[in-house]
């Protein structure tokens, strides 16, 4: 994410203020407008884990499919630990079930159970299950809401539990014109609804218009299109300031295989101090932690 952002920094249009919380004067997403939703293949969650021995490592859930479901996990090392911990897309398919992997130096179990869980519109599960990843008896990332005995007796059975947080949110979505989803930004703000839509433009049917709605709001219009394919702006959410960027080249220039991109980047942190120069108020990066979105749309499934 980090090339990406500096990407789109170099070929950014503009930055402006929108506000997305509160009143707003701005265009309301009526419900009655004709929107096919976008489907949603793959979603894939990554959470950064400190470790009761210091030691940060990354956990990555990767949730696939809507018919046939199932999830992949991988757990690497963040750059900055110095263990060699290297468990990539370990692949589960069936709803229930535990496993164990490990080395001289690491243990892994993985235990989950997905049979009562509810969906939404995507692969991701929404409530009731859970799954549990624990490292050498640590309990490093436990998802969902559901408790059961088998849960219970692994929580019980271990030393120590981990501190995680979720890092970023990254969603693969199809569909012709409008990609819904919805994301939360702040670790203490709510859940937003997100919907990214392609209009006509009045005067020219070709001149294609980028709406992005927060919440029913229309946040950011982006005309003329095919000049402005690249740039970024600045939205106003949950009382914080989110970069907003996109990269729709591919998906108008190559349709048959390209893809838009889309980051939802909230500024914390020293990321705070770098973009606003004049503010000298000193702020802590763990406070009210920010959660990165990067949507991949294409025009077709893969």
């Amino acid at each position: 994410m980090r090339n990406l952002t500096r990407c789109y920094g170099e070929h950014a249009v503009k930055v402006s203020d929108s506000y997305c919380s509160g009143q707003s004067k701005q265009a309301i997403l009526s419900p009655k407008m004709n929107m096919i939703p976008s489907t949603q293949h793959t979603v894939t969650c990554t959470y950064k884990v400190q470790c009761s021995n210091q030691i940060q490592i990354v956990v990555t859930v990767t949730w696939c499919g809507v018919r046939d479901r199932g999830f992949a996990i991988s757990i690497v090392d963040d750059p900055s630990s110095p263990s060699k911990l290297n468990a990539k897309q370990l692949r589960f398919g069936i709803s229930k079930g535990n496993k164990f992997f490990g080395s001289s130096d690491s243990k892994i179990e993985i235990i989950w159970d997905l049979s009562s869980a509810t969906y939404d519109a995507g692969p991701d599960p929404v409530s009731g299950f859970y799954v549990a990843v624990v490292l050498n008896s640590e309990l490093i990332l436990l998802l969902g809401d559901r408790e059961d005995v088998e849960l219970n007796k692994l929580i019980s059975s271990i030393s120590s539990k981990s501190k995680f947080r979720l890092l970023s949110r990254s969603e693969h979505l199809s569909g012709s014109s409008v990609y819904i989803t919805k994301a939360r930004f702040f670790d203490n703000g709510r859940s937003h609804d997100i919907v990214i839509k392609w209009i006509a433009g009045e005067k020219r049917q070709r001149e294609l218009i980028l709406s992005i709605y927060v919440d029913e709001k229309n946040a950011i219009e982006v005309k003329k299109l095919h000049w402005n394919f690249r740039g970024n702006e600045t939205i106003y959410i949950d009382g914080c300031l989110v970069d907003m960027m996109w990269d729709v080249h591919d998906w108008l220039f190559n349709p048959k295989s390209g893809n838009a991109h889309f980051m939802f980047r909230p500024r914390t942190g020293l990321d705070y101090r770098l973009w606003l120069e004049e503010d000298k108020l000193e702020k802590n990066e763990q406070e009210n932690a920010g959660v990165s979105l990067l949507i991949c749309a294409s025009k077709n499934p893969d």
